[in-house]
């Protein structure tokens, strides 16, 4: 199926990325007495998502501003500003103006960067013949190895160990939630690599996926992703989604998947 990227098609892929980060800080904030400050806000189109005590612009930032949401801007700066948060905006092509872009810079933000969103429609051919390394097996992660998720992640994004218990601790309360999967990489015995799954009104969405530094460029990454395809295909989803730093080994991943490019998102702060 060939589909060319249209506004409705980009809001989509927009919409599966903030339900994905919705789904997960809202499991985070439901443990008890809220111990990582989560809250999520809406104002106008855009979703506001912060986590005091968890630094990094990963789960502190603004996704969905579009045009015609200037009239909340200031509203969404104070929410930050009163968190002591540094702001951070993700602006996609489909919902950007001139007159937006401008009004961001009047107020002293500017861009920093760039991010890719990939997308496929899926189809049952798509489970025919993967091409999978004989050697490379993926299968579904069990409870009691949430430890070993969080050791693999904090080496494979090369995050200090220290934080490897945190990562096991907020990705072990989705296990129950039907709507996450995970999973662990092998080779032979040895575990090197995860991935997750995010599925929603039949938009699958590849989550985090990291491998052990010392076993790259083995095809682990593809293995991952062919996995997590075909279980979305599965589960009926018609359409997956997933995100990745511009030019990145795992945009190019996912481009040898047969996943495309739709649009790149414009990362922009407030300056001094």
């Amino acid at each position: 199926m060939t589909t060319v990227v249209n506004i409705n098609l980009a809001r989509t892929l927009e919409q599966a990325e903030i339900d994905m980060l919705t789904s997960r800080l809202t499991a985070i904030q439901n443990i008890k007495e809220n111990p990582m400050g989560i809250e999520i806000q809406t104002f106008g189109h855009a979703t506001a998502f912060s986590a005091k005590n968890i630094p990094g612009p990963s789960f502190n930032t603004v996704k969905g501003l579009r045009a015609g949401d200037e009239p909340y801007v200031e509203a969404i700066i104070d929410y930050f500003h009163q968190k002591n948060i540094p702001i951070l905006f993700e602006l996609t092509p489909a919902n950007t103006s001139k007159e937006l872009l401008t009004y961001l810079n009047k107020l002293g933000f500017y861009q920093i960067d760039f991010h890719t969103t990939l997308y496929k429609h899926l189809s049952m051919e798509d489970c025919l013949n993967p091409q999978l390394d004989s050697d490379i097996t993926i299968r579904k992660l069990n409870e009691n190895e949430f430890d070993l998720f969080g050791e693999i992640y904090t080496k494979g994004f090369q995050m200090p160990d220290f934080l490897a218990g945190g990562v096991a601790a907020n990705n072990k309360i989705l296990y129950s939630n039907p709507q996450w999967t995970f999973y662990l990489a092998m080779i032979g015995e040895r575990p090197v690599g995860i991935g997750v799954l995010f599925e929603k009104d039949q938009v699958a969405t590849l989550s985090a996926a990291t491998t052990l530094p010392e076993e790259r460029n083995k095809g682990i990454q593809s293995a991952l992703i062919q996995q997590r395809m075909i279980e979305a295909i599965h589960n009926e989803n018609n359409l997956i989604v997933g995100q990745a730093k511009f030019g990145s080994v795992s945009q190019n991943n996912m481009e040898r998947a047969t996943m495309k490019i739709a649009y790149t998102k414009a990362i922009w702060i407030k300056g001094n």
